[in-house]
């Protein structure tokens, strides 16, 4: 499988897995705080799954030992910050246009979608370079 084609099956996968467990949330917990809390459970969960197959299967990198895997995994996090702010953004945007679940997980696929374009760069340039890591 190619690259490309590789990294949007991820990407595909990390999605799936971000939206189902907000979706989860939002089933579990009725309160105030749902969408919110929706939002950092899904992006936590797909923000792992994502590291751990890109870190494989995508950039094929070895860390040294634990304590470097952590520190490789918070350059990944703080690389995720811009595209965190791209996916909720379209996902708020649509919640408040439409005022639909539905929506409101389109407009997270989009920028899901667009920040994981934009990832892809910034982690083979910041953090899965063997230059800098």
């Amino acid at each position: 499988m190619s690259l490309l084609a590789s990294y949007a099956l991820f990407a595909l996968i990390a999605t799936l897995a971000n939206i189902g467990t907000q979706e989860l949330v939002m089933r579990l917990y009725l309160g105030s705080s749902a969408l919110w809390l929706s939002l950092l459970a899904g992006t936590a969960v797909g923000l792992v799954l994502k590291y751990l197959l890109d870190k494989r299967y995508i950039f094929h990198f070895q860390s040294r030992n634990t304590v470097h895997d952590g520190q490789i995994f918070i350059l990944y996090a703080i690389m995720g910050l811009l595209t965190t702010a791209i996916f909720w953004g379209f996902e708020l945007l649509f919640h408040v246009l439409f005022d639909s679940r539905e929506m409101r997980y389109l407009g997270g696929c989009l920028g899901l979608a667009i920040g994981y374009l934009s990832k892809y760069h910034l982690d083979k340039r910041f953090v899965f370079n063997k230059d800098v890591a």
